[in-house]
C-alpha cells in the first residue's frame, strides 16, 4: 500500500490566501437582464404569465379585482412580471393613433347563438323603477331596454345601487342660515317622525280675495310644430311676494281674530313637504300672544326653485365650478327666472277681458312702480285644523293663483296654477339621468315626467301642494329648455302639460293628512313656548329638523343694511 507525505503535499499548495481552479476574467454578458421574481412558494404551474394587460408606463391594470380569491394567477411562478420585459414607449409613440375611417355596423345580435342573452328572470331588476314612476296609472313605463338593462345586474344576490360610487366623498351642504353661538336649541325632530303624523281637515274657505287674472292661452296647450321653437321671451312685469308679517291684509285678519296662524303658501307648503327636502331652509316662527306668525327672511332659500334637488347625482358646487352655469346657485337663479317669465307668457293679457276678483291688488303702488302688473290673483284661505270643539285652531293662508281659463258652456271659469320644469343639459353632471326633452317629450312623456318626479320630488310636491291650498281646478306645467347647453340666457318652450292637482298628488304619493299633521305638530311645539321668535332649520346633511329659540332682534341687522344699500 502506497503511503502519502502530507508535509510534501502542504509544501506543494500556493502561497495565497486561496487555491483551487484559477478564476476567470468576469464576464458581462448577463449584466443587466431582468429576471421574473421567484420564490421557494411558487407553483410552477406555467413558466411566466404573458397574458397580464400592461399599460403605457409598463404597470399591470388588471385593478383592484385582478387579485382576488377567483384569480389563481398570484400563486404562478412569474406571474405578473411581464411588465419586466415590457418596452417603453417614447412620447411621440405614445401620442401615436390610428384613425379608423372604415364605416362600422351599428346592429347587435339579438341573442341567438352564444352572444349576450337577456333572460325575462332578470328583468325583475328594473321592475320598482318603472312600478314606482307608473304609480297613479296615467304614466308610462319606461323603454323595455332600460328594464332590460336593469335585470341584468339584478341577477344573483340583487342590484346594487350605489355599488361603483363606493369612494366618492360625502357630500357636505352648507346651511341656509349661520347658526349663532347665542341661539338656544330647543327641540330636534327626525323626519321618521315627520311621516307618522296624521290629520284630517277641510278643503278651506276663502276669507278674502284680492288681484286679477288674465287668461291662458290655450295654443300652448298644442303639441310642438317640428322644426319651429317657441322662444321664452322676457317680459318685465311687477310682481310681489311679502312675508307674512309684511302682509298688510293678514295684519288686519289678525286684529280681527280671524284665526290664530298665519303663513304664505310658499312658507306652508316647504313646511309641509319637508320630509322630501334635501337642501337646508330655514322658516322664521314669531309667537305674539296667542297668534302665531310663519316668516321667512329676505333673500330666503324659499323665493328660489331648485333643480334636481332629489337626484341620485345632485348639481354639486366645487371650486372649479363656481362660476360654471351648471352650479347649483346659477340653476336655481335661472329656474326662478324661467317660472317667472313663463308664468307671463301663457296668457292673453287683455285690459278688457281678464278675471277681477272682490279687490284690487294689495301691493301695487301705481306712483312707485312703472312695470305693469303681472296677473296674480290671491287667496287668503282658512282652515280648521281643531283637534276638539273647546279649543279651536284655525290656519289663513295667503294662496296665490296665476291664470284663468274659460270653461264651455255654463260652466264658471277655471283658476290655473301655472310653473315650469327646466333642462340645463341632459349629459352634464347632476343632470340626474334625464331624457332628452326634444326627442322624448312627444313620444315618452310618461317616462319624462316619472324622470322630474324623481329628480325633482320636493319641488313638484311644494307645487302641487300650493295648487290645493289655493284650490285651483288645473296646474299647468311647462316644459322649458335651453336654445343652447352653454348658453343660460335664451330658451325656447317646448310643451305644456295640465294636471288636477290632487291627481297628480296621488301619482306622486303625496298623503295631505300626512302634511296637516306635520304643521298641526309644529303648531304645538311652537305654541308651548313662551312669546318670542324662533327659527326652524333644516339640517344641511341629515333628515332633521331643528328648532332654535332666537333673540329678538335676529335678522333685523341684515334688514336694514340691505335697506341701505338699497338707497345707495
Amino acid at each position: 500500500m502506497a503511503t502519502f507525505d502530507f508535509n510534501a503535499i502542504i509544501n506543494a499548495l500556493p502561497v495565497e490566501d486561496y487555491w483551487g481552479p484559477p478564476t476567470p476574467a468576469a464576464d458581462s454578458t448577463l449584466n443587466d437582464i431582468p429576471y421574473a421574481p421567484y420564490s421557494k412558494g411558487d407553483k410552477l404551474g406555467r413558466m411566466a404569465d404573458w397574458s397580464a394587460e400592461v399599460g403605457k408606463d409598463g404597470r399591470d391594470q388588471r385593478g383592484r379585482g385582478g387579485y382576488n380569491r377567483f384569480s389563481r394567477d398570484q400563486q404562478v411562478y412569474g406571474a405578473g412580471a411581464s411588465s419586466l420585459f415590457s418596452i417603453q414607449q417614447a412620447e411621440d409613440e405614445a401620442s401615436f393613433s390610428i384613425v379608423d375611417n372604415q364605416r362600422t355596423s351599428t346592429k347587435t345580435r339579438s341573442g341567438f347563438g352564444r352572444g349576450t342573452i337577456f333572460r325575462g328572470r332578470g328583468g325583475r331588476g328594473g321592475a320598482p323603477t318603472a312600478r314606482g314612476g307608473a304609480r297613479g296609472g296615467t304614466l308610462a313605463r319606461p323603454s323595455a331596454r332600460n328594464d332590460r338593462q336593469d335585470g341584468r345586474s339584478a341577477r344573483g344576490r340583487g342590484r346594487r345601487f350605489g355599488w361603483k360610487d363606493y369612494d366618492k366623498p360625502q357630500r357636505n351642504r352648507d346651511s341656509s342660515v349661520v347658526i349663532k353661538p347665542d341661539w338656544k336649541m330647543l327641540e330636534e325632530i327626525d323626519f321618521n317622525r315627520l311621516a307618522k303624523l296624521n290629520l284630517e281637515t277641510d278643503e278651506g274657505e276663502d276669507v278674502e280675495t284680492y288681484g286679477f287674472l288674465h287668461y291662458y292661452d290655450k295654443q300652448y296647450d298644442r303639441p310642438a310644430v317640428k322644426g319651429v321653437e317657441r322662444k321664452l321671451a322676457i317680459q318685465e312685469r311687477a310682481y310681489y311676494n311679502p312675508t307674512t308679517s309684511e302682509d298688510p291684509v293678514i295684519q288686519q285678519l289678525a286684529e280681527k281674530d280671524e284665526a290664530q296662524i298665519f303663513a304664505t303658501d310658499s312658507i306652508l307648503s316647504m313646511l309641509m313637504c319637508a320630509p322630501r327636502s334635501v337642501n337646508s331652509w330655514d322658516i322664521v316662527i314669531i309667537r305674539q300672544g296667542n297668534k302665531l306668525f310663519f316668516d321667512k327672511r329676505d333673500g330666503s332659500q324659499l323665493d328660489f326653485v331648485t333643480v334636481n334637488e332629489n337626484a341620485a347625482d345632485a348639481p354639486a358646487e366645487s371650486d372649479s365650478n363656481k362660476d360654471s352655469i351648471n352650479s347649483p346657485q346659477a340653476l336655481s337663479m335661472e329656474a326662478t327666472f324661467i317660472n317667472m317669465n313663463f308664468a307671463h307668457q301663457v296668457v292673453t293679457e287683455s285690459d278688457e277681458d281678464k278675471y277681477l276678483f272682490e279687490n284690487e291688488n294689495p301691493f301695487y303702488n301705481p306712483q312707485d312702480d312703472t312695470d305693469p302688473l303681472a296677473s296674480k290673483g290671491y287667496k287668503y284661505r282658512r282652515f280648521d285644523l281643531s283637534l276638539t270643539e273647546e279649543e279651536p285652531v284655525h290656519l289663513i293662508v295667503r294662496t296665490e293663483l296665476d291664470a284663468a281659463m274659460k270653461s264651455t258652456g255654463k260652466q264658471s271659469d277655471q283658476f290655473l296654477s301655472i310653473k315650469a320644469l327646466n333642462e340645463f343639459d341632459s349629459k352634464a353632471q347632476g343632470s340626474g339621468g334625464a331624457l332628452d326633452w326634444r326627442m322624448k317629450l312627444g313620444t315618452q312623456r310618461g317616462a319624462v315626467v316619472a324622470t322630474e318626479m324623481k329628480n325633482n320630488s320636493c319641488k313638484l310636491a311644494r307645487w302641487t301642494t300650493q295648487a290645493i291650498l289655493a284650490k285651483a281646478d288645473v296646474m299647468k306645467l311647462g316644459f322649458v329648455s335651453r336654445a343652447n347647453p352653454k348658453d343660460n340666457g335664451r330658451h325656447v318652450v317646448l310643451g305644456v302639460i295640465g294636471y288636477k292637482p290632487r291627481d297628480f298628488a296621488a301619482q306622486m304619493n303625496l298623503s295631505l293628512s300626512n302634511q296637516w299633521g306635520i304643521v298641526r305638530t309644529i303648531i304645538d311645539m311652537c305654541m308651548g313656548m313662551p312669546e318670542g321668535k324662533y327659527v326652524l332649520v333644516k339640517d344641511p346633511n341629515k333628515p332633521v329638523l331643528r328648532l332654535y329659540e332666537v333673540p329678538p332682534n335676529t335678522f333685523d341687522e341684515e334688514l336694514e343694511v340691505q335697506i341701505e344699500e338699497e338707497e345707495e
